[in-house]
Order: C-alpha cells, then structure tokens, then sequence
C-alpha cells in the first residue's frame, strides 16, 4: 500500500478510532506494524488532536515529514456528533466515572433544548474538565481529581460555530457540533445540562471532521497494519 519512502517523504494518514482505545495506543499500533513491515527501527509519527477513550472517530495521523503539520491541522475546525444525557451528572461530566448527582428534567421541553442551543453559540467561556490531561503545577489535572485534590481550573475563551439538535428521546439529545481547537465537548454537556436548570453528562462522542479531513475516508488501526 506504501513505500518505505513515501512515508517518510510525509503522509497523512486517516483513522477511525475504536471505542476504548486511547489515542497513543492508535498511534502505537500503526508506528509498530510500519517498524515491522519494513524492519526499520524508527518512524515519526503523531496525531493532530487526542481523543478520549470512550469516543470514537476521526484522528488525523501525520507521518515522517508530515510531523511537522500538526500544529496546523491541530488549529483547524472540528466536527462532533454525539449523545448527552440529562438529568444526572458525573465527575468526569461523562462516562468515565460514575453518576454522582441527579436533577428533575420534568420541566424540559423540546423548545427549552432548542432555545438552550442559542446560548452557546459563537465565542464562549469554557473551562475545562478536571478529569483531563491539561497541565496545572507541572501535573496533569486527572492526577489531582484521581486523588480527590480540589483544584482551580481557569476558563478559557472557546468558538462554537454550529450547534445542532439532531433528535430528543429524553433522557438522550443527539446533537452535532462544530467547534474550535481547545474545546471540550465534556464540558459543552455539562453546561448544556445546568443551562436547562438541570444537570448532563456526555454519554457518547464521534469526532466526525477536522478541517476537510472526514471519518468517512477513514480506516480502523488495525485495517491500517493488515493493509502494509
């Protein structure tokens, strides 16, 4: 399918990540069949923009000299479809950890979800989930959640483009969205949730796009090592 040549010379490479994997392990995968297909001892090769385990979809892969693009394609537009459930919240505002609170959603009506959606589009402040892997004190801040530290994390300024309102089947919103570089969909649900005057968390995440790269071109890892 490729030369040893072509992939160094740089390649994109699209992935559709399994459910339960975590993105260096997709990576991982791709990096060890490419070093024992051609018996080489190393290649470069990085993503541009991790995924959470529990969520599936696009990952742009850049290999060789195409490495150094990832910061680009990293600041492009991302698109998600996914599943927020309402009426209960969890620490990790998803399913990564277990329900800890739970709110009356009696009240919501279909129009209450459409009207909510107005609020957050445009640039919005977001701050980020405590169980993620953004750096505070030179520590990840799931290491300060896992260990049941209180800590301060600072909002930051986030673009929402489109936000849509797929279907409603209470207690479940499918929604698709288009966002910028930094934005945590965890976080869109658990605000989308308190907006409602009631609590969410997110129960399922599809990366669908990021800039002109869509999932619908993608391969599994593992398609990707049978196909060398």
């Amino acid at each position: 399918m490729y030369a040893l040549e072509e992939l160094k010379e740089g390649k994109i490479l699209l992935i559709d990540k399994p459910l339960n994997w975590s993105s260096f392990q997709a990576v991982n995968k791709m990096k060890w069949a490419i070093i024992k297909k051609f018996k080489i001892k190393k290649i470069k090769i990085g993503h541009a923009g991790t995924l959470d385990p529990l969520a599936t979809g696009l990952l742009v892969i850049c290999v060789g000299k195409y490495t150094k693009k990832i910061p680009e394609l990293q600041g492009q537009l991302k698109e998600y479809t996914g599943t927020f459930t309402v009426g209960a919240t969890t620490p990790s505002y998803d399913l990564e950890t277990t329900i800890d609170q739970t709110y009356p959603t009696e009240h919501i009506t279909s129009e209450l979800i459409l009207d909510t959606t107005n609020k957050f589009i445009g640039e919005i402040e977001q701050i980020p989930p405590v169980f993620s892997a953004l750096k505070k004190d030179g520590k990840r801040l799931y290491e300060f959640a896992r260990e049941g530290k209180e800590v301060k994390v600072n909002p930051r300024v986030i673009k929402i483009s489109e936000f849509e309102i797929t279907k409603i089947e209470m207690p479940e919103i499918h929604f698709r969205v288009v966002c910028s570089k930094g934005t945590y969909i965890r976080s869109l649900a658990h605000d989308f949730g308190k907006a409602l005057n009631s609590g969410a968390h997110l129960s399922e995440l599809r990366r669908t796009k990021i800039g002109d790269f869509n999932v619908d071109k993608a391969i599994t890892p593992e398609a990707f090592a049978e196909s060398l």
